[in-house]
């Protein structure tokens, strides 16, 4: 008997494709919100949906004429905190905003300026220990970063950064007690699958390399 993908074609026969040209590739990306430094010392804060990592480096996508662009060009101090499914709505009162001013030519019509983003998200600055720009209190992991390479991408539109990250801040409730590891069974990332907001489904088994397995 085959089984069923989410979408409801069945798993492991031959199918047809059609060829598609999608506005965006944002195929199940983790959202995380950067908090970076201003040039007159406030902060910025923006979310954003191109994040891996590798080791301890998380390599950022972000657009060249955003405010984090801007701040991170001259000030490399910055957070990625790390929000839980049930936050996407407070992601979602900051997706329309912008910490510049005025608001660049290619965001005008849609985004609009605003000086204190945290208090229009409804989210919670939070001192960090090693670097300027605050964490959010309400997120469950942050990572405490600097931007030691930031470069444009072939097509000049956007920043690639590589931040290497230097301390991790994680809520106790979702970590393994007695260890350094994150409970996966007790973290979800919030997930923007295509411009929509999800989280993780059920476990289907872990790597030969986890370190907490079941």
């Amino acid at each position: 008997m085959n089984t069923l993908t989410p979408g409801g074609a069945p798993v492991g026969t031959p199918a047809d494709h059609v060829t598609i040209t999608p506005s965006i590739l944002y195929f199940g990306t983790p959202v995380v919100l950067l908090s970076t430094e201003n040039e007159d010392g406030s902060f910025n804060l923006a979310p954003m949906s191109s994040a891996w990592a590798l080791g301890q480096v998380i390599v950022l996508g972000v657009g060249v004429e955003g405010q984090t662009a801007h701040n991170l060009r001259s000030r490399p101090e910055l957070v990625i905190n790390l929000p839980a499914p049930t936050q996407w709505s407070a992601v979602e009162r900051l997706a329309p905003l912008t910490g510049r001013t005025p608001v660049p030519v290619n965001k005008q019509g849609t985004f609009r300026s605003e000086r204190d983003k945290f208090a229009a998200a409804g989210l919670r600055p939070m001192p960090s220990t090693l670097v300027r720009p605050p964490r959010v209190a309400d997120c469950p992991l942050q990572l405490e970063a600097r931007a030691a390479r930031v470069q444009p991408d072939v097509s000049g539109s956007f920043l690639i950064i590589e931040a290497q990250v230097l301390e991790v801040h994680a809520d106790p409730r979702i970590v393994v007690p007695g260890s350094q590891h994150v409970d996966p069974a007790l973290w979800s990332p919030l997930i923007y699958n295509f411009r929509h907001y999800y989280g993780l489904g059920p476990e289907l088994g872990h790597s030969f390399r986890s370190q907490t397995p079941r």
